[in-house]
């Protein structure tokens, strides 16, 4: 028996809500100083499974992090590389701002 997605209606193998929802995200990225002058990524707008996203950033930019307040913190800053590993994860250039 097919598993149906109860969102589209269509069997899970063919489904495409989570590449709308990924669509509908504006994403915003931006660095704030924090406790002795550290540098911290903020990512703002990751809806759908975030913490998954932010365990592969974690992973790919070797650094710590965590997800709190709906958005994801990342120690150091990472706004020059971000872009192009939220790119390669299925989210459009031109929905990520950075800041």
């Amino acid at each position: 028996m097919v598993e149906i997605c109860p969102k589209c209606g269509l069997p899970k193998d063919l489904c495409v809500c989570d590449i709308l929802e990924k669509e509908k995200q504006k994403i915003r990225v931006f660095v704030e100083k924090r406790r002795y002058g550290k540098p911290m990524t903020i990512i703002e707008g990751i809806t759908d499974k975030p913490k998954e996203v932010l365990s592969e950033l974690k992973s790919k930019l070797a650094c710590g992090g965590t997800y709190k307040e709906n958005h994801l913190e990342l120690q150091g800053d990472h706004r020059a590389k971000i872009k192009d590993i939220l790119v390669k994860m299925g989210y459009r250039e031109d929905q990520i701002e950075i800041i």
